[in-house]
């Protein structure tokens, strides 16, 4: 570790724009321009563990080492931060509780399977609480239901796979959510962990949405979820992914995105649903064919 008096590296202009380019080519997330400070204090320890001297250095290892991929993916988990909490944006999950769920169960009920995607899952917290949600309807037990949750981070997809939460990520999931979905860790010191019958209807896998041919791992799905993750993108990442939940989403299928996203000048391949309590997105079904009857 440096010492306190140890000069640090600084970035330079051309440092900020060649590793901001090299990060935006990898995964879509754009960092500002005013963001210089940010990416150099949130990457300076990443050349303290390589033994870099300078970012120019630091740059030249993310182009052409035999390790760059895995530090690239050091690189976008120290730049973006992976907050989130259970039964987030509370008015949305409600819409889809009481308005999507049903429609599902009576679309589904021949095949009696059903699928959501979490895209973006960070720790997991808002693939179990879809998973607890359809539980606590008590419409789809027997059914064969999952839950992929998916994201660039393989270290948040640990924690999402331990299950095991903090205080942080419980402070506005209802008392008897928790209760019933959550047992006490072992020594965890307060932390409690998802139940077992919830954790079997959830997977994980690390994803880059910008990847070509990555969401090929993905199946066909009912619901996507992507909730203030393109806020990271720019308009022409938005669109790729974009394309990407169109694809996997099945006919009729719907997606979920954060309150302060939208798909104004993004995508037209979306029609907006007017729900009692919120709006949401949907593939439009196929038309069908006219009979050529006479009237």
């Amino acid at each position: 570790m440096a010492a306190f008096d140890e000069p640090r590296p600084q970035m330079s202009p051309e440092d900020f724009r060649l590793l901001r380019d090299l990060v935006h080519a990898h995964c879509g997330i754009l960092v500002r321009e005013d963001m210089q400070f940010v990416m150099e204090r949130r990457l300076a320890p990443r050349l303290e563990a390589l033994g870099l001297e300078d970012f120019r250095a630091y740059y030249r290892f993310l182009r052409y080492a035999p390790e760059r991929r895995a530090e690239l993916e050091a690189a976008v988990e120290a730049l973006t931060t992976h907050e989130t909490y259970f039964y987030r944006e509370p008015q949305q999950l409600r819409a889809l509780s009481d308005e999507l769920l049903p429609q599902l169960q009576r679309k589904n009920a021949r095949t009696r399977r059903l699928r959501f995607w979490s895209a973006g899952c960070s720790t997991g917290e808002e693939a179990y609480t879809v998973a607890m949600l359809l539980k606590a309807s008590g419409r789809f037990e027997g059914w064969d239901v999952e839950v992929y949750g998916t994201d660039i981070s393989r270290r948040v997809l640990e924690a999402a796979r331990r299950a095991e939460y903090g205080p942080s990520s419980m402070r506005a999931i209802p008392p008897e959510v928790q209760q019933r979905f959550f047992v006490p860790v072992s020594g965890g010191a307060g932390r409690l962990r998802v139940r077992e019958d919830v954790r079997a209807w959830v997977s994980f896998g690390q994803l880059n949405l910008l990847e070509p041919g990555a969401a090929q791992l993905v199946p066909q799905v009912d619901v996507v979820l992507c909730r203030n993750v393109m806020i990271y993108f720019d308009p022409a990442a938005r669109r790729q992914v974009l394309r990407v939940f169109h694809d996997k989403l099945v006919p009729g299928g719907y997606l979920l995105l954060g309150h302060s996203e939208n798909l104004l000048n993004l995508s037209a391949d979306f029609e907006l649903v007017h729900l009692r309590t919120d709006l949401v997105y949907r593939r439009p079904e196929p038309i069908a064919p006219a009979t050529g009857g006479r009237p």
